[in-house]
């Protein structure tokens, strides 16, 4: 055990956490020539697409070192907001992190969050200034920042660039020499933490685990603590860049194990592994289930995929275990699923995961942020869906989630940034300077305001340089009104949202004139609403499609072609009473993206 040391890498986006990790497996020697490609650890086409990693991903190295042999087992972790859940459970299973910074950007937000996260864990923390071969490094400047936060000596720093290779045998010395290695006790009872499951449609489900008491041996009969199931331990192993089978595992390896279960209610993240023949008497802690900031139905495009649609997402759970799910259902779109997701980029991941890994073709419905309605009786509602909103007469008042969120910019940019926090209902609480240029902006938000595009804007109008995070606070009182959209007086269910009074008008009209753009012209007037109850504060009118019933006619009385006209505004009535409008899927998603 004295020769293992588990490792995370932590940073913030595009710091460069999987290119380093791409320098440390050529190092050591754990992947040859034939296999090197960037990003060799982001094994999803989408990861290698957006260049981001959306998983975190665990592999085992060797390396002799003064010598002797040491297994180095390094998780590579994910920089977005929306996959901190990720961060947090591989830091669960390590014993020391390497802190990425960017040299010509300096310290942003993910990289504060995620270095409490380690420091919460007394994590060893290891400091590495990261693209040190670019023009614009800024290395003394981002040396004081990190000196500032963490409290290291300067001469702890190592300079390295992921690109060139530089600095990487000084990361491996300071990895062997710093880090502890894991403490645990290999003739106790086992004790081992899930912190990640994959589903094969071969082998069943594979759990990855990290060992921190007792041994495993092949087929040996386990326990899974929390569901009680027992299995046999068909395979066991460690992750090398494949899995490779071993026969015994001891406390301080990280590893997996295939018992060919096949149901993804029974395999839970967090869950502690024992011996059936001789259990652990307490199970790990420090696995807080996660809380879903953003909710937003998921519904089949054809009802008879519904069965499909639940095995996709059951099976993407076992992946991705901050994805929350409950069945719904919509008059609109029939039987279908709501799901809570951590923020929007992390919706829009599954909605990709679900058409590439199971070819699945979904609709999603507009997100929203989940509510506390307070009634007239004093019970406490939490509302996830704006139809299941009891009637206004019984409402007392309704509470909406504030967030703290924290932006760090350069000062030339802090005038459109606070502008556009206090349009999106903000507070702002504080602001320090972290050096001459930089600063650091704290607010509190409503969360539903941050949902559609505050990211989006927040980058643009910071020319790339802003970071940003947040964490939930708590539930405030709001004046908050539930905006329906009706399509020839008949509501969609599926469009409508909870939104803030004061912005209610203005965004109804939008919808409007974006679905009008959007909806397809049919053989009958259609009327676009968006109303409040009853009252309705937007309209907008697609035009039928017409047939030139009067072409026929050239010359002769007038009568005549009144009498085809009106004829056709005859069937044109009647076809309005009978006809259903057809809302194609790129509607819903336009809504999203309303300015």
């Amino acid at each position: 055990m004295e020769n293992i040391r588990n490792f995370c890498i932590i940073a913030h986006i595009d710091h460069g956490k999987s290119t380093l990790a791409d320098r440390l497996l050529e190092y050591t020697g754990t992947i040859n020539e034939r296999e090197q490609q960037d990003q060799v650890l982001d094994d999803m086409d989408l990861e290698r697409e957006r260049g981001i990693t959306i998983k975190s991903h665990a592999i085992q190295m060797e390396y002799v070192y003064k010598g002797k042999p040491y297994v180095l087992n390094l998780i590579d972790t994910p920089g977005h907001v929306d996959f901190s859940y990720e961060v947090s459970r591989s830091i669960a299973a390590c014993e020391g992190a390497l802190l990425v910074i960017d040299a010509t950007q300096g310290i942003q937000a993910q990289t504060i969050s995620n270095l409490y996260l380690a420091v919460e864990n007394n994590l060893e923390i290891i400091p590495v200034l990261n693209k040190m071969d670019m023009e614009n490094a800024m290395p003394e400047e981002v040396k004081d920042q990190i000196v500032d936060l963490l409290g290291c000596k300067r001469e702890d720093i190592i300079e390295a660039s992921a690109k060139s290779g530089l600095g990487i045998p000084v990361i491996i010395d300071q990895i062997i020499n710093k880090i502890p290695a894991p403490s645990g006790d290999p003739n106790a009872p086992l004790q081992a933490l899930i912190f990640d499951s994959v589903f094969n449609s071969f082998r069943g489900i594979i759990a990855y685990f990290r060992i921190f008491n007792g041994q495993i041996h092949k087929n040996d009969l386990v326990k899974f603590v929390s569901t009680g199931k027992e299995y046999g331990a068909d395979e066991i192993g460690v992750l090398k860049l494949k899995p490779e089978a071993k026969d015994v595992l001891y406390a301080g390896d990280v590893g997996y194990i295939i018992s060919g279960i096949k149901v993804s209610k029974e395999v839970k993240v967090g869950d502690t592994v024992t011996h059936v023949s001789n259990p652990c008497s307490n199970f790990i802690e420090g696995f807080e289930n996660v809380k879903p900031m953003l909710f937003a139905g998921i519904y089949p495009v054809s009802a008879e995929d519904y069965e499909e649609l639940r095995n996709s997402i059951e099976k993407l759970q076992l992946n991705d275990a901050s994805l929350t799910f409950e069945p719904e259902s919509s008059i609109a779109l029939g039987f279908g699923f709501r799901c809570g997701f951590l923020g929007l980029l992390h919706m829009d991941i599954i909605q990709e995961r679900l058409d590439r890994e199971f070819d699945m073709d979904v609709i999603t419905t507009i997100p929203n942020v989940s509510y506390k309605v307070i009634t007239t009786k004093g019970e406490n509602i939490d509302v996830h869906n704006p139809l299941n909103l009891p009637n206004p007469s019984k409402i007392d008042h309704i509470e909406e989630p504030y967030i703290i969120a924290q932006i760090i910019t350069k000062s030339e940019y802090v005038g459109p940034i606070m502008k556009l926090c206090i349009d999106k209902r903000g507070i702002l609480k504080n602001q320090v300077y972290l050096t001459t240029d930089r600063i650091e902006i704290t607010f509190e938000l409503p969360l539903g305001e941050i949902v559609f595009d505050f990211y989006d804007k927040l980058k643009s109008i910071s020319r790339g340089y802003a970071s940003f995070d947040y964490f939930q606070s708590s539930y405030q009182p709001a004046k908050l009104v539930r905006l329906d959209i009706l399509l020839n007086g008949e509501p969609v269910d599926a469009l409508s949202c909870l939104i803030h009074a004061d912005n209610s008008y203005d965004f109804g009209r939008k919808i409007c004139s974006k679905l009008r753009e959007l909806i397809p012209r049919h053989q009958f007037d259609i009327a676009i609403q968006a109303a409040i109850g009853a009252k309705v504060i937007a309209r907008e009118t697609i035009k039928a499609v017409r047939k030139d019933v009067t072409s026929k006619c050239y010359g002769g009385d007038i009568t005549r072609k009144r009498k085809l006209l009106e004829k056709q505004k005859k069937g044109k009535k009647r076809m309005r009473q009978i006809g259903n409008v057809e809302v194609p899927q790129s509607a819903f998603l336009a809504v999203l993206k309303i300015d």
